[in-house]
């Protein structure tokens, strides 16, 4: 079955001086502002297109590795999984850091560097990605 996933963005005015919304249409999760200050500068209280591709790759990733996990006869007891999106203006996205640390009992640690990589070749938005640098930062607790 093929799923489609949609969300809507309105933007009033310029690039530096305007603002707008993103309203996650499908789930209906919420309407959240974005700017182009809180892109190029940071902000605690505005989102913007870095943070919400690093929700995706990080929910995305750590569903492809508890899939894999639980292929290999080790089913993670828990995934906690952070990315971490670079963008610089000018140039745009640069790269994507995952960090994760998970609880998976009896398993070797070979096998879960072996895993946690294939994930992050395979994951959809991974692959998505594949225009810049993804990087994979791994603990096994």
């Amino acid at each position: 079955m093929t799923v489609t996933s949609e969300a809507t963005t309105v933007w009033k005015g310029g690039l530096i001086d305007g603002s707008g919304t993103v309203a996650f249409q499908s789930s209906g999760i919420g309407i959240f502002d974005v700017n182009w200050k809180a892109r190029s500068e940071g902000s605690t209280s505005v989102t913007t297109p870095e943070e919400l591709l690093a929700a995706a790759h990080s929910s995305c990733f750590s569903m492809a590795f508890s899939l894999a996990l639980a292929q290999n006869g080790t089913p993670p007891e828990s995934i906690d999984t952070t990315v971490s999106v670079t963008f610089t203006p000018g140039t745009g996205i640069t790269g994507s850091h995952l960090n994760v640390n998970a609880v998976v009992p009896g398993l070797e640690r070979e096998d879960f560097d072996r895993l946690a990589a294939d994930a992050k070749a395979n994951c959809p938005v991974s692959q998505a990605l594949a225009g810049i640098e993804i990087t994979l930062e791994a603990t096994l607790a």
